[in-house]
């Protein structure tokens, strides 16, 4: 088992020179600011969720990601015909499972989704724990748990569903059931803008697209590049209004030696 720290830098560099084409099956809210993101970032989003092309166009996106944050029944449909098609071609797929355990809708439909083998699983620690089984304190999309208490959860779910888990929250963690990683940074501005999770778990895909070898080590350089940013915009926001250029700003300036020298990651 290896704890060398990922080069983000590299991987940074390495999906804006890929620009990879990621599917981005999100909630109504966090659309355009998922969008964005990718595009500062350096990835193209396609914001392709209909029943009758999500499946074709998930076999030519580099990455799926599908986040459930306003779900109803004809989005279902295209939210499953995408897992399965990029599950039939070996494509890296993300699932966001929000407030999954708030209704019996949205617990079948994770159940639904989870059968078709996400490469990599990303929620707050309530959302994590709850899938897991445990106790959580979640209300609603917010969570009421820290990262680090999902810990146990986490592994459990990489384990048992053979895939990366990854927990934000103040402090992120990362495992794929062997190795594991905290990530540091962020700023308290970023839970008071709309959909930046959402917008996180599409970069993630980002990042898979370009390494879809390396799901683990790509989650983790996806979390860390917000984290430097959301670092960087927060010491120069007023608010949250002001936050969100800055936020896209940082992720569009940042270059590949700074955000290996900022990245905070513990490798454990």
């Amino acid at each position: 088992m290896t704890k060398t720290t990922p080069s983000c830098g590299t991987l940074l560099a390495g999906m804006r020179q890929a620009n990879p084409l990621v599917q981005c099956i999100t909630n109504d809210v966090a659309m355009n600011i998922a969008a964005n993101v990718l595009l500062s970032a350096g990835a193209s989003p396609a914001m392709v969720s209909a029943e009758e092309e999500a499946g074709e166009f998930a076999r030519i996106a580099g990455a799926v990601t599908i986040n459930i944050g306003t779900l109803w029944a004809g989005g279902v449909a295209g939210m499953l015909a995408a897992a399965r098609a990029a599950k039939d071609v070996d494509k890296p797929w993300v699932l966001d499972p929000v407030a999954h355990y708030a209704t019996g809708f949205r617990r079948r439909v994770v159940g639904e989704l989870m059968a078709l083998e996400p490469t990599i699983l990303r929620g707050n620690a309530s959302e994590i724990m709850a899938l897991a089984g445990e106790a959580s304190r979640g209300q609603g999309v917010d969570s009421g748990d820290s990262a680090m208490a999902a810990r146990n959860a986490a592994l459990t779910l990489a384990r048992r569903h053979g895939c990366v888990v990854a927990v934000t929250g103040d402090v992120d963690f990362v495992t794929d059931g062997t190795r594991s990683a905290t990530i540091e940074g962020g700023s308290p501005l970023m839970p008071k803008v709309t959909a930046l999770g959402c917008a996180l778990t599409c970069l993630v895909g980002a990042f898979a697209a370009s390494t879809p070898d390396q799901p683990f080590e790509a989650t983790i350089a996806a979390l860390a590049l917000f984290a430097v940013c959301g670092e960087d915009a927060g010491g120069q926001a007023r608010g949250p209004g002001s936050f969100q250029p800055l936020f896209l700003d940082a992720l569009s300036a940042l270059g590949s030696e700074r955000f290996d020298a900022e990245a905070r990651i513990t490798m454990l």
